[in-house]
């Protein structure tokens, strides 16, 4: 155990090792595995992600919270006592001083799971889709904390965009006024999750490995203190046509408002809702793009990890841990 900033820290033997090695380690959130998919296949998905992190050259950590501690690299024990438990709240950063201090346990999400790497001296986190600026944000001020977040925390968030549920041209704009680097790899424009394209053109297209390695050193060698986000479409063979989605988001944003569904319950709502109206393909669509994302994310840290090799900032290791 390790602890840093009065925070308790459990590694794995396996990510301990190399993280002191100075070798490539993706954070993964443990959200998806106790707010996913039903059992058994949360715990088989949660292992193709991290076989996807290992097929990408890094080392994954999947992140928890269990009795008062940020466990940084959960085992295949501690995978399956999750997939199988019930209850296991949702944890984003503003809920985690409140789990950690109770003792329980505790699914990190993107947020959550940003600032637990960043204490953990992990410099990578990869996820499917991240949160962004809801549709109808102009009255009801719901932007997801993963936003806020990337203004605090120094780690490369690589994902396949935003989920189409939301404004996506808002999420843009947000991140635009907050300074957020943003690079599609091997991509002209922002994803949309499942859709391999939003229709938005990204900022900055970069399809070199190494050149994604010096953006995310230069970022943070200015001084600055957040996230570079790096965008990643789903594989052309698992994408759903933006149309499709599109209309399917459309009905099912009118059945939620007939419904009065609001506030945290929007985002779950809406996703079974298109999901249902596309016989299920989006469901499909998510597994395989977590998984696509993993691998992505795993050889974007190895880069990562080799460029600093190469430039000498890590001769000995990651010092943080």
């Amino acid at each position: 155990m390790s602890k840093h900033a009065g925070i308790p820290l459990t590694y794995s033997e396996e990510v301990l090792e190399a993280l002191r090695a100075g070798d490539p380690v993706v954070a993964l959130e443990s959200n998806v595995i106790t707010h996913g998919l039903p059992y058994p296949d949360n715990a088989a998905t949660a292992a193709k992600v991290e076989a996807a992190v290992r097929a990408g050259g890094a080392v994954p950590a999947t992140i928890g919270i269990d009795a008062g501690r940020l466990v940084v690299g959960m085992s295949g024990t501690d995978i399956e006592r999750f997939a199988t438990a019930s209850g296991v709240p949702k944890v984003s950063s503003r809920d985690m001083p409140v789990v950690l201090a109770r003792g329980g346990m505790g699914a990190t999400t993107v947020a959550s799971s940003l600032i637990a790497a960043e204490l953990a001296g992990i410099p990578f986190f990869t996820s499917a889709g991240i949160g962004g600026v809801h549709r109808g944000a102009q009255t009801t001020m719901d932007v997801s904390s993963d936003l806020i977040q990337f203004t605090r925390s120094k780690v490369a968030v690589v994902c396949a965009g935003a989920k189409s549920i939301l404004d996506l041209g808002l999420t843009m704009e947000y991140l635009e006024t907050q300074c957020v680097p943003l690079i599609s790899y091997r991509s002209d424009d922002f994803p949309a999750f499942y859709c391999a394209s939003s229709g938005i053109r990204s900022p900055h297209r970069l399809d070199d490995e190494r050149t994604i390695a010096r953006v995310v050193e230069n970022h943070w060698a200015a001084g600055n203190d957040s996230s570079v986000l790096i965008t990643t479409p789903p594989r052309e063979e698992d994408a759903v046509d933006r149309g499709e989605a599109e209309e399917a988001i459309a009905e099912a944003l009118a059945a939620a408002e007939r419904d009065g569904v609001r506030g945290n319950a929007i985002t779950k709502y809406l996703m079974r809702a298109v999901d249902k109206a596309t016989g299920g393909r989006t469901s499909e669509a998510n597994m395989a793009v977590l998984v696509s994302t993993a691998e992505v994310g795993g050889r974007l840290a190895a880069a990562h990890a080799h460029h600093l090799r190469e430039s000498g900032h890590v001769p000995e290791g990651n010092r943080s841990v």
